[in-house]
């Protein structure tokens, strides 16, 4: 198949996502509202026989202090065919035309999973003392294809990144954890779940939490238990302005994309969280929680709600989004993986976000001054 690369419309671009079933929550055209201080194009791929376009990708530029020049970043993207065995005829023009657009270097998540583990995989890393980290145990399933695309990838040029990388903005996760709904009844998920998760639901049941949607006017609410969050964690909140403008952007694109949920206990809001959807992928994105009455079990209780609101929509998978990849105790990451891993779901690997540098004095320039940082 031979391919035209050129820019496209955010419509034609939303109406390709549309026929697909998901795609990256940031590689939806609104994304770039989100990430307003980026210039962005929406690019697409046409197949030259039948003009179809049969590929999309949001660019995100970024500009170099004081230069006309850009880096050019596809976040878990772009959204094409990963395993074409022709994939330079892919990415080749779309070097060809970021470097024409000024970009000095092109960074990427391609969205293809290497591995995944099952939960009883990872609680028997955990209890095994030797093992520290998730790559430690043996994957439950492997995806030999993953393998083939970071190859091909390698000798096309592509530098693989750093994990967790220090690229400008956020970059994306390596390692998520996720619960998968296809073909599976609501009953079997709540049966994979551990005796800790089922228990804490019933506790809140008990205890009369109440799990409701917020919408707009809510965001306030969110962001004051999302900064005692932040307090306690010890990690920099984001602002309100922020939520408010991905609500706007995100919901303007498509009224189900982004969804607010409280956990409340005798009408005091206890946890919260934001949900996004994209076709049949469900992500849980940002969770706060306050200090207080924990004990009653509001985040587990919310959990609980949003996976049932995701199977009721449909979806094949409810994400969790990130984890480390640690599994020793002593790690401070290690709550987070304890916690979703109760949900009886699997830990997936990607093969990581990967960099083409156009022009390497630069990209070497913005290496050094990112890792000063």
């Amino acid at each position: 198949m031979s391919l035209t690369l050129r820019t496209i419309s955010r419509e034609q671009h939303l109406a390709y996502i549309q026929t697909l079933p998901s795609a990256s929550h940031c590689q939806v055209p609104a994304w770039a509202d989100v990430k307003s201080e980026w210039r962005s194009e929406n690019l697409g791929w046409f197949d030259d026989t039948t003009g179809q376009l049969v590929g999309a990708g949001l660019v995100l530029y970024r500009q170099l202090p004081k230069l006309k020049r850009y880096l050019a970043y596809l976040p878990e993207g772009p959204v094409i065919n990963w395993y074409a065995p022709n994939l330079d005829e892919w990415l080749q023009p779309m070097l060809a035309h970021l470097k024409q657009q000024g970009a000095f270097s092109v960074k990427m998540g391609p969205p293809v999973v290497i591995r995944r583990w099952d939960a009883p995989a990872i609680k028997a890393g955990i209890q095994n003392p030797d093992v520290k980290r998730l790559r430690d145990v043996e994957a439950t399933y492997i995806e030999p294809r993953a393998f083939e695309v970071s190859d091909r990838l390698r000798r096309m040029g592509w530098q693989q990144g750093e994990d967790g990388g220090a690229g400008f903005g956020d970059v994306q996760p390596r390692f998520v954890f996720q619960v998968p709904l296809a073909n599976r009844s609501l009953d079997e998920v709540q049966k994979g779940f551990n005796q800790l998760w089922r228990r804490n639901i019933k506790k809140a049941e008990k205890a009369g939490v109440e799990v409701v949607q917020g919408g707009y006017q809510d965001l306030a609410e969110w962001q004051r238990l999302y900064e005692i969050t932040a307090v306690r964690d010890k990690f920099r909140p984001r602002p309100l302005g922020y939520f408010q403008q991905m609500w706007q952007a995100l919901n303007s694109e498509d009224p189900n994309r982004m969804r607010l949920y409280f956990a409340r206990h005798n009408g005091v809001n206890l946890s919260a969280a934001t949900m996004l959807v994209v076709g049949g992928h469900v992500w849980y994105s940002y969770g706060a929680s306050d200090n207080i009455g924990r004990e009653v079990r509001p985040s587990n209780a919310m959990q609980w709600r949003m996976l049932r609101d995701a199977y009721a929509m449909g979806a094949t998978v409810y994400d969790l989004r990130g984890i480390s990849d640690s599994l020793d105790e002593t790690d401070h990451l290690f709550g987070l993986i304890q916690f979703k891993v109760g949900t009886g779901g699997e830990a997936a690997e990607y093969i990581g976000e990967w960099d083409f540098p156009l022009n390497k004095l630069l990209h070497k320039a913005l290496d050094i001054y990112m890792s000063r940082r």
